[in-house]
């Protein structure tokens, strides 16, 4: 079975493409989803989590805190780094659990904007990234996220790898810039894919 890695900056449209794969009949693990899952609900990871940051990590009803731990580590980067290395490990055995349980596919696909950060690019057979320009991107994620400034949403952009060095350490590119068809893109890598398995 081949581990496809796909990933991309904030409002390139990861999402989308991956709906596509879905269709196709491709697993898809969303890493984003999966770690808020796994850190409501892996007891060592919570324990870890509330020795690193306190018993507000986590409310009186035992969710995660999320509001808390954002204001704790995003401004920080010595704790961001602290929160990601507790959180990443445990996503690591999450994905490899899951992916026994879809053993039957000829290929999955595992979703992550921090696939490179993260080094979860490591359990990857190919990375695929979603691209496109900065000015639709910025529209994008206002039309999404009506609560973020544009400065905000500039600023998140700027704390995670460049377009250019995730182009650069992948080995497919989809452009989702709205001028080329991301169809006949996703359709061209599956038959890839499935021809390599």
């Amino acid at each position: 079975m081949l581990k496809i890695g796909i990933t991309g900056g904030m409002g390139v449209g990861k999402t989308i493409v991956c709906r596509m794969f879905a269709i196709l009949g491709t697993p898809v693990y969303d890493a984003d989803t999966r770690a808020k899952w796994v850190m409501n609900n892996d007891a060592a990871l919570k324990q870890e989590l509330t020795n690193a940051f306190g018993i507000e990590a986590y409310t009186q009803a035992g969710e995660l805190n999320r509001a808390y731990l954002s204001k704790t580590a995003f401004n920080d980067p010595q704790k961001l780094a602290l929160l990601n290395s507790l959180v990443h490990p445990h996503v690591g055995n999450d994905f490899t659990k899951w992916v026994e349980a879809n053993q039957s596919a000829p290929y999955v696909l595992k979703e992550a904007a921090l696939m490179f950060e993260s080094e979860s690019w490591r359990q990857m057979d190919e990375i695929i990234v979603v691209t496109a320009p900065m000015d639709v991107r910025i529209k994008r994620i206002l039309q999404r996220d009506p609560h973020r400034t544009q400065t905000e949403i500039e600023i998140i952009i700027s704390k995670q790898l460049s377009e250019e060095e995730k182009i650069a350490r992948a080995q497919h590119i989809i452009y989702n810039d709205d001028q080329q068809l991301l169809i006949p893109q996703v359709l061209k890598l599956h038959e890839q894919f499935l021809a390599k398995v």
